[in-house]
């Protein structure tokens, strides 16, 4: 809730353990005070008190203070808000009300400020302890308003020395790598200028001074939005650093505010934590359970996929098949990749004609979808909306409803082109097509996906084509929202090749994320532990699939092995069943099995990261109540060295707990050993123990 001081001048947010102030000057100047451990709204009239520092006339008071640094004005920081008008460029801005209203998201303040008719309104919300932040831009009396830039917020850390930066970086096969770097003067800019979140980072950061795992102060600032973005992290000359993020990679233009036109930004959420690196997850964890995934207490089911078995080579009897196999080893969800639609023999031709395809589904996706449900499974297919084969009935009947630059030459990637989703008439026709499918047939979920990024993002006869990177988002959020609300039953899966578009915006819209395309089990345990640092493993889709890995990189692995690796997050299965031995589809059903004993932990317990992947033994522990599960996984020993004991988090010390493997009964401090010894027997070998108080 926000504590207001007596004058309306200074606020305060507070939740569990953290305060959020600021304090708006008798110069209209909205100034940062606190962001760290809770403290008292006297303690925030306190610090707003004190002086602003002189300065050379070289550098401004404001830089590296200011809550929201805006162009214009002895500012030398990168403004958060750049717009323009007909007559000038930047803000003048003036302080006009503030005000705070409950609802079912919880109290928000808003802190309403104007600039000559342009009403800026900076949003805050606070849940638990992560400080929801987003901001209102409209036009009230120009003819029009250019927003150059409208970032979602600006972060401002204390003075401290020797700041280290955190992020996750990658590219396709290798996304959500953690690195972490001493933060030099300038600024550190991460972001995506592909149309889309992007490979290549995802929208989060961590700084921190001297954190470990287990304890320290950490900071983390996450993105929610799903095309192009940009989160700048800048140490300033006085030491002080600040972080700034929101939609679009430049300043060439966001949208063209006409009267009475308003943009909300996306938001921009911040956490501190004094727990670590560790505390910070489980903490960012918590919150989007809570308040971004839908439906997040229902645990997601086992799935089975079809594209790795079969790629583009799919009829309703293979498929059928596939099913009687997914069914018999304990699959709860079995999905119809891609190829299941128009003309779509290879990934040439039929993106776009979303109708069965005649000749491999002649009565349409009905009769599978019932066989599927006969045998005690949902049904699902995979879709992209969003992308279109130029040979497709769908290009040919609409060649104006892609992004294309008239007069340049057209670029294909994966052999598709991207449509303008922008456009109003393509956003109602993706709406018939995909109500019509859900309505159509006994749908309970969708992979949906994006397979390339934007290129040629021109929009013909548009007078503010630019537009078209931030309304292509809003329309997709629009599209997901409108089809959540008429099939209430239909869940939605996030994929982009891979892990390309994961964020808290598409999480607030869809239950699960693909995480990457690498299958391999011992590459994934990095891209999970990466993962981990700001999403649940209730949103994380891991899949075990066929060894040697075909797909990827030709490793051999145990099936022992590929299932623990994927039962950190969501189990699915995507190898070709056909090709099993009865062995295998025997060890697969007992894995299975064990996984739907252990998934409420997993999926909705408290993370604990026991060691990292970085070699040898990696394990990570999920607390949930009276139960725990630890999932070690062994990628290499040398030189005979043993199997390291690992020290248990989380747990009651003074309670005892029962190891379900072993027999063995410990303290609530836990030190594995003996079962981590006998059942790790060499490189590439896994171990499940699950322990409850008794």
């Amino acid at each position: 809730m926000a504590d207001i001081a007596e004058n309306g001048r200074t606020w305060l947010l507070s939740g569990p353990t953290s305060s959020y102030a600021l304090h708006l000057t008798d110069a209209d100047e909205l100034l940062h005070l606190h962001w760290g451990p809770r403290i008292t709204l006297a303690d925030a009239e306190a610090l707003a008190a004190g002086p602003l520092p002189a300065y050379w006339p070289f550098e401004s008071p404001l830089d590296g203070r200011e809550e929201y640094p805006v162009e214009g004005g002895p500012r030398f920081v990168r403004p958060a808000l750049s717009v323009r008008t007909g007559e000038r460029r930047g803000t003048e801005w003036r302080f006009v009300t503030h005000d705070t209203e409950g609802g079912a998201g919880g109290e928000e303040l808003r802190l309403r400020f104007d600039d000559d008719g342009i009403a800026v309104t900076l949003h805050y919300r606070m849940r638990g302890d992560v400080v929801e932040r987003w901001v209102t831009v409209e036009n009230g009396a120009h003819a029009r308003v250019e927003l150059l830039r409208a970032d979602a917020a600006t972060w401002t850390l204390p003075d401290r020395e020797g700041w280290r930066l955190s992020q996750l970086h990658g590219r396709w096969a290798a996304e959500s790598l953690l690195t972490t770097a001493p933060l030099t003067h300038g600024e550190k800019i991460i972001g995506s200028r592909r149309g889309h979140t992007g490979h290549q980072h995802l929208p989060w950061v961590a700084l921190d001074t001297d954190a470990t795992e287990e304890r320290g102060e950490v900071y983390g600032c996450a993105l929610g939005w799903s095309g192009s973005w940009r989160i700048a992290v800048a140490q300033l000359p006085d030491a002080r650093v600040q972080i700034t993020g929101g939609a679009g990679y430049d300043d060439s233009g966001l949208l063209l505010l006409q009267p009475g036109e308003s943009y909300t930004t996306p938001v921009f959420a911040g956490l501190w934590s004094d727990g670590g690196f560790g505390g910070a997850s489980r903490a960012w964890h918590a919150y989007q359970r809570a308040h971004v995934v839908p439906d997040a207490e229902r645990d997601r089911p086992v799935l089975f996929n079809s594209w790795e078995a079969t790629t583009f080579d799919i009829s309703e009897e293979q498929q059928a098949a596939l099913a009687r196999l997914a069914a018999g080893i304990g699959v709860e969800l079995f999905v119809v990749d891609d190829g299941w639609f128009g003309a779509r023999t290879s990934d040439r031709a039929g993106l776009g004609d979303w109708t069965p395809n005649p000749d491999r589904f002649p009565h349409g996706l009905k009769p599978l979808a019932d066989q599927v449900h006969g045998l005690g499974m949902q049904f699902g297919i995979w879709v992209e909306p969003e992308m279109v084969n130029p040979d497709s009935d769908h290009y040919r009947a609409h060649p104006d409803w892609v992004q294309y630059q008239v007069g340049r030459n057209r670029t294909e990637l994966r052999n598709q082109l991207v449509l303008n989703l922008a456009r109003e008439d393509v956003q109602e026709y993706l709406w018939e097509q995909l109500d019509t499918l859900l309505s159509g047939a006994p749908i309970d979920y969708v992979k949906w996906d994006f397979n390339r990024c934007f290129t040629d993002a021109g929009w013909s006869g548009e007078p503010y084509p630019q537009r078209l990177w931030v309304d292509h988002v809003r329309a997709l959020y629009a599209l997901l929202d409108r089809l959540r609300a008429a099939h209430p039953h239909v869940a939605f899966e996030s994929c982009s090749g891979g892990g390309g578009r994961i964020d808290l915006g598409v999480l607030s819209r869809t239950d699960q994320v693909w995480t990457s395309d690498n299958t391999d089990p011992l590459d994934r345990l990095a891209i999970q532990h990466g993962f981990s640092q700001i999403h649940p493993a209730r949103v994380m889709a891991a899949w075990v699939t066929d060894s040697p890995n075909a797909q990827l990189n030709g490793r051999v692995s145990s099936l022992r092995f590929r299932f623990v690796s994927a039962m950190a997050g969501v189990l699915g299965v995507g190898g070709d069943l056909t090709e099993w031995t009865a062995e295998e589809l025997a060890e697969a059903g007992e894995w299975v099995s064990l996984y739907k004993e252990i998934r409420p932990v997993v999926q909705r317990g408290d993370l604990y990261r026991l060691r990292p992947p970085t070699g040898g033994l990696s394990a990570v522990q999920y607390v949930l109540g009276d139960e725990t599960v630890v999932l070690a996984c062994l990628q290499a020993q040398h030189y005979g060295e043993p199997v390291p004991a690992l020290r248990l988090r989380g747990l009651d010390p003074a309670a005892q707990y029962e190891c379900r493997e072993t027999g063995e009964v410990h303290r609530g401090a836990v030190l594995l050993h003996h079962g981590l010894r006998t059942g790790l027997t060499g490189d590439l070998d896994a171990r499940v123990l699950r322990l409850r108080r008794i």
